[in-house]
């Protein structure tokens, strides 16, 4: 049984330990070790994720399976003064991945977003990351193509995903 859980203040340890196992297998053929371990500190230090939660609004949710943290997800009502949800992250351990726990935190978050009158849900998605299939099958279609500078000479190459709601 999964049960999703909204505990951002004591679950950034979780989230740092799912991170650091996902994203060497996730993007080992898409960026380099050196723009990964960057990315890394950049996005998922303590500092980075306290800052994303009280200076960004982000919200963290948890999967959670036999008391286990096994994925999570953040998502930002109302991005950049629009009615849209930005999901920012979503990762499963990769012995967990293929059970439909990505489409659970996602439902969760669109079931949040249509609380807050939300008019649609969207991702950013590296181009060679195969999850972007995922979307498409959970309903979401590229809405263009976006380069981010993202300093240290690194780039993200990404497509811009949405879902209407």
């Amino acid at each position: 049984m999964i049960s999703i859980v909204n505990n951002t203040d004591n679950c950034f340890t979780d989230i740092r330990a799912i991170a650091n196992e996902v994203w060497p297998i996730a993007y080992r053929t898409i960026i380099s070790k050196e723009q990964l371990s960057y990315m890394l500190q950049m996005m998922y230090s303590k500092e980075a994720l306290q800052l994303q939660v009280r200076e960004n609004k982000h919200h963290f949710i948890l999967a959670i399976e036999n008391n286990k943290p096994i994925g999570f997800a953040s998502y930002e009502f109302n991005y950049s003064g629009s009615k849209k949800t930005k999901i920012h992250k979503i990762y499963i351990l990769s012995d967990h991945q293929g059970k439909r726990i990505g489409e659970q935190l996602i439902n969760y978050i669109e079931t949040e977003a249509k609380k807050e009158h939300q008019v649609s849900l969207y991702l950013n998605v590296n181009k060679f990351n195969s999850a972007q299939h995922f979307y498409k099958k959970m309903g979401f279609s590229v809405s263009f193509e976006e380069v981010i500078d993202i300093g240290n000479g690194y780039i993200m190459d990404d497509f811009v995903m949405e879902k209407k709601i």
